[in-house]
Order: structure tokens, then sequence, then C-alpha cells
């Protein structure tokens, strides 16, 4: 493979098309064990010559590829932060959607190669409740498991703190959507819809308004369902005039041996077409074929 990739650069020109197909053909733990041997073989980095030869979207792409999972969550955080302003929206799918034992290992890992506390970054690049949910979302310390004697007390609380109230209880909703277990929120999502009339994601919508109302709503999203939440990002990132790229190849990459499948077979339904129809061949193959 290493050798593959090697004349694929080498002379005139680069032949994407065997650099493309190579690459997302082999899992992220390969392509390690392909950087690996082409250094040994050639003395370079695989990755700083695929980005001498290549450019633009299709580069990014193929650096995406080529990162390991959680060393591409911390690069991804850490350009939203350090960037010209923060990019409140990959802080929260990121933080939203992944599981707490990722979260940690993000932690370490930024630490590792940053020298800096990924929480103390977050927090001083945010504010207001907002910030209150990312860093209880940091801590990583969901509970496991539904505990039946709180969803009825979970679901008045929400309600309590929000369509009952005049103004509303922000802490609420942050300790109780940033610390119960997914399963356990489906639970109190279904007291909430019998005893309110109303779906949790409407009140949100009602109660909170900018970041902390988006971040919210991701956490309801992933709980009802990981792939579903990224099968309604993918589809925000392709609908309207211009595609955000950077998001697309974003999911495409993180959760290509996660549940690729899933978010197909959800965008499927939800929007009753192929997520693939118009776009390029690089994230048709990495999700894996055309849906027929």
């Amino acid at each position: 493979d290493a050798e593959v990739l090697y004349k694929a650069m080498k002379g005139l020109g680069t032949d994407e098309d065997a650099i493309l197909q190579l690459l997302t053909a082999r899992s992220n733990a390969q392509r390690q064990e392909i950087k690996a041997a082409y250094k040994t073989l050639h003395g370079n980095d695989l990755v700083d010559d695929l980005k001498s030869e290549l450019g633009g979207k299709f580069e990014s792409l193929i650096v995406a590829l080529m990162t390991p999972p959680i060393m591409y969550d911390v690069t991804s955080l850490r350009d939203s932060i350090k960037g010209a302003g923060t990019d409140e929206k990959v802080l929260i799918e990121i933080l939203a959607s992944r599981l707490p034992n990722e979260v940690n290992q993000i932690k370490s890992l930024y630490k590792q190669e940053h020298n800096d506390d990924l929480e103390e970054d977050v927090t001083g690049d945010t504010g207001g409740n907002f910030r209150r949910m990312l860093v209880v979302l940091l801590q990583a310390s969901r509970q496991q498991g539904i505990q039946e004697d709180l969803i009825q007390s979970d679901a008045q609380a929400l309600l309590a703190a929000g369509e009952q109230k005049y103004g509303t209880d922000e802490g609420q909703f942050i300790t109780i959507l940033g610390n119960r277990s997914n399963a356990h929120l489906r639970r109190v999502f279904d007291e909430y819809r019998k005893i309110s009339g109303y779906e949790i994601e409407e009140s949100i919508q009602r109660e909170t308004s900018g970041t902390l109302q988006e971040v919210l709503l991701a956490v309801v999203k992933c709980a009802r369902g990981v792939p579903g939440y990224f099968a309604e990002s993918l589809y925000n990132a392709m609908k309207g005039s211009g595609t955000d790229d950077q998001k697309l190849i974003r999911i495409m990459v993180s959760r290509s041996e996660v549940d690729m499948m899933d978010i197909r077979a959800e965008f499927r339904k939800r929007f009753s077409c192929s997520v693939f129809s118009d776009y390029r061949k690089a994230l048709l193959l990495l999700c894996g074929g055309d849906d027929a």
C-alpha cells in the first residue's frame, strides 16, 4: 500500500484516484500502519507528502482520513477554539455526540498535544449557560442505565423549569440533559410529552435561544439516536446553495467506522433520498457505495 501511494505521487502529476481508492478501502488503524511503512521505506512522512501533492477540499479529506479518530476530534476542537472567533457548532457537535470514554480520551490527548487544558480553553472562549452546559458535557460523567424512580420527577422538573415558569430555569435543563443516560432521557421525553402535550424540542425552542438552545437540541437529538442526529446534520450541510464541506468531511470521516450504515439508513428514512445522490465520489467511497 505504501508503494502504491509513493508511485501515485512520484513523477509528473498525482494519481488522485489511486490515492482515494486505496485510502478509503482501508480502516483508520490500517492507514496508521501504512504511514509507518511509508516512513520506513522512503524516510518521509506520508501526510507531509500527501499535503505537498494535493490541494483544496480533496487534501482536507485525505488528511482527515489519515488522522487517528481521537486525534481528529482534538484537532477539530483546537481549530474551533483557536481560530478567528469560536466555531461553536464544532464544540456542540463533538461534545454532544461522543461517548463519555471518548470525551475523556479527547481531554487527555488535547493536554498531551497542546499542553493546555481543554476545559479551560472552552470556558475561556464561551460564556453564560452555554459554557455551563459544555462544562457539564466535558465532565464525561453521564449516568448509566435508567433510573425508574427519577423519570417522572425529571419530566416534571423540566416542565416546571420552562413552560410553567415565567422566564426559564436553564440550570434544570443543563443538569438533567447533561447527566442522565440516553436511555433514561428517552423515557423522560415520553413522560414529558404525556404531561405537557409538547415534545421536549418544542419547549427548548420556546424557552431558550442562541448557542444554549443549539447545544440542548443537539443533546436531545443524540439521546433519541446519534445516527439520526448525524443524518440531519449531513442533510443540513448539503441543502441550500453551497455545501458546508468542512462539516461534511468531519462527519463522514469521524463516523465512517462508527455508525455510517445507520446514518445512511436514517437519512433515507427522513429525507427519502440517498445521502450522496449529489456529492463527490470521495465521500461516496467513504460512505461505502451508493444506496441502491
